[in-house]
């Protein structure tokens, strides 16, 4: 009996409807065919397939042996020790509950104007400008806001320059599929793509490496992670933020989340709204989703310490640790002992633990059922 060859088929019954999806968009980039697209309407970041191409369903072209959607997926099957043992050579032990780390630091951009633009120190958008002007990428992947930014509406783009980088810096806490702007990318020549993206998003380019996903995975230069518990729906905006507290997302102008969420507007107000009263807004895609800390990225980067100009960061693999030296090495950034922030590891640990709780017990078994602590 030949093998099997899982396709559109078996990937929309395991993930795409069993409730694993994460809405990450992994296979729509990596289909060669164009008959899958993304619905991001009414919460629902969902990849579907076109009806003429074998129903919603099930594939032509999968049928015939195309598996690039399947590849791509970083939900689907064995995905997270295939991801492991690609970028570090073996499985995450059970104490490793934010991944496999070579380094944990604080960092900050020193570039003032790089500072000011970015979130919590900043270091991406530092990372993401030393990569783009020393010839490591191309291109980066990120999420900016739609038109004028009023509607906080968030989308993927591309960032090719400084100016693009800083236009597209800090945080939204509404989902955005940041691989779907790999199109736009390679349709401006980019080779060497950067991808920014929560845990979902940051482990698409090694599944996709390790799966051997063709052209799509040899672009992918460069993954940074987000350290991330979840996502909104955009009805948070009228629903919560206007309805309960006045505040319309048009006079927004940053967020940011410290225990509470933190609003600013544009008349210099500042207001804090309790966690609790946005959890009903969590995104479908990121109630099953297991990885708070990136694990899968190059780089991890999260704002979750005492310090709001520094970076809590993760560094992961080779790739990475060789990136960061050097930005460290040319002063583009500047570090301090992650045990400066004591109370930033604990709740990196705490978290990852709750997030990695979450993978279904009726779902592929995985490392990410972990022990209470003692």
């Amino acid at each position: 009996m030949p093998p099997e060859k899982p396709h559109w088929a078996h990937l929309y019954e395991e993930v795409v409807t069993s409730g694993l999806c994460t809405g990450c968009s992994a296979c729509v980039v990596a289909c060669p065919y164009d008959v899958l697209g993304y619905d991001d309407t009414d919460g629902r970041y969902k990849p579907f397939h076109v009806p003429e191409e074998g129903g919603v369903a099930d594939c032509t072209h999968g049928a015939k042996g195309c598996t690039l959607c399947t590849r791509a997926c970083p939900r689907f099957r064995t995905w997270e020790p295939e991801i492991e043992q690609f970028l570090f050579g073996r499985e995450r032990q059970a104490d490793e509950v934010a991944g496999i780390v070579s380094r944990t630091l604080l960092a900050r951009a020193t570039d003032p104007e790089v500072l000011e633009a970015g979130q919590d120190g900043g270091f991406v958008s530092a990372l993401l400008i030393w990569a783009l002007e020393h010839d490591v990428v191309d291109a980066a992947l990120v999420s900016a806001l739609e038109g004028d930014g009023r509607s906080w509406k968030a989308v993927p783009a591309v960032a090719r320059t400084r100016a693009e980088v800083l236009a597209t810096a800090g945080s939204r806490y509404t989902y955005s599929a940041n691989p779907l702007a790999y199109a736009d990318a390679i349709g401006g020549g980019a080779e060497r793509i950067a991808l920014v993206g929560m845990g979902c998003q940051a482990s698409a380019p090694p599944m996709m490496a390790a799966r051997k996903a063709g052209k799509v995975a040899r672009r992918f230069a460069l993954s940074i992670g987000l350290l991330c518990s979840k996502t909104f729906d955009d009805a948070i905006f009228p629903e919560l933020f206007e309805a309960s507290y006045g505040l319309a997302r048009a006079d927004i102008v940053k967020m940011n989340i410290k225990g509470v969420f933190q609003v600013w507007t544009r008349d210099g107000g500042y207001h804090e709204i309790p966690l609790k009263e946005a959890h009903a807004f969590t995104r479908e895609g990121c109630t099953s989703c297991p990885d708070f800390a990136a694990e899968h990225a190059d780089i991890s980067t999260g704002g979750i310490g005492a310090y709001n100009d520094w970076t809590l960061t993760l560094v992961r693999t080779e790739r990475g640790a060789e990136l960061f030296d050097a930005m460290v090495d040319s002063g583009a950034v500047e570090v301090r002992p992650a045990e400066e922030d004591p109370g930033a590891v604990t709740l990196l640990r705490k978290l990852s633990r709750i997030s990695r709780r979450r993978w279904p017990a009726t779902a592929v078994p995985m490392p990410g059922r972990l022990p209470d602590p003692a």
